[in-house]
């Protein structure tokens, strides 16, 4: 409302009151939140080249990876997808699918699901074994359809946010973790999908609030929008 208000005003006093909102909008941007909100959820992950991890950009349904790709997923506590925790296993689809023999019509995607541990679990719950599969799919098939080939049960939100491999956790979406709750140390990992459809993605604003990337944006709009006002007076002039 504050925010409003001080735009509202800006279209009475033109540059000047937006120069003043963006220098306001810019402190708001250093102070940020105290401390971000971190949830449980399933963070996505492609594998890269020499058996790394890039945190995927997309979610599981639109990703639609080519022969050869591997595919992770790691249960992890975090605020953002900044520092998620990443499979503990290796992205190496020869050893993933080498007993896998090609086909036509068909591909093949590594797939490796890391349950986390016991100190991301919800409610105390004891976290499977990871596990790694190959799934030979269609040829057009996303990574989500790969994922469901080989690790059945899985359990979407209403927005088709990943909330459960092979049934873990139980019940659950990506939910908030209070700072008692939380894991100690737990790695800072957003989206989603999803969101990226399966993890909360990276610049979610983790606490609820506006991120600094937000309110920088703001702050240009707003000088932006200001400077136009005053340049169309001057014509006017």
């Amino acid at each position: 409302m504050r925010l409003l208000r001080r735009m509202r005003l800006l279209r009475r006093t033109g540059a000047t009151g937006a120069l003043l909102l963006a220098g306001a909008v810019t402190v708001l941007a250093a102070a940020g939140p105290a401390q971000a909100q971190e949830y449980r959820y399933w963070a996505f992950w492609d594998g890269a080249d020499r058996g790394s991890w890039t945190y995927a950009t997309q979610g599981p349904a639109t990703v639609r990876p080519a022969d050869g790709a591997v595919e992770g997923f790691r249960f992890t506590v975090g605020a953002d997808s900044a520092a998620a925790g990443r499979p503990r296993a290796a992205a190496d689809f020869d050893a993933l699918c080498r007993a896998t023999p090609a086909k036509d019509g068909r591909k093949r995607i590594g797939i490796v699901i890391d349950f986390g541990t016991a100190a991301d679990a919800p409610g105390g719950a004891r976290p499977p074994a990871a596990r790694t599969a190959c799934a030979q799919v269609s040829e057009d098939a996303s990574a989500g359809e790969a994922l469901a080939a080989v690790a059945r049960p899985l359990r979407y939100d209403s927005n088709a946010l990943l909330c459960a491999i092979a049934g873990y956790p139980t019940s659950g979406c990506a939910d908030q973790v209070s700072g008692a709750d939380g894991a100690k140390g737990a790695p800072k990992g957003a989206d989603g999908s999803t969101a990226s459809g399966g993890s909360k993605g990276a610049g979610d604003g983790g606490d609820g609030g506006p991120s600094a990337g937000l309110l920088g944006g703001v702050a240009a709009v707003v000088v932006l929008g200001g400077a136009a006002v005053w340049q169309a007076r001057r014509r006017r002039g």
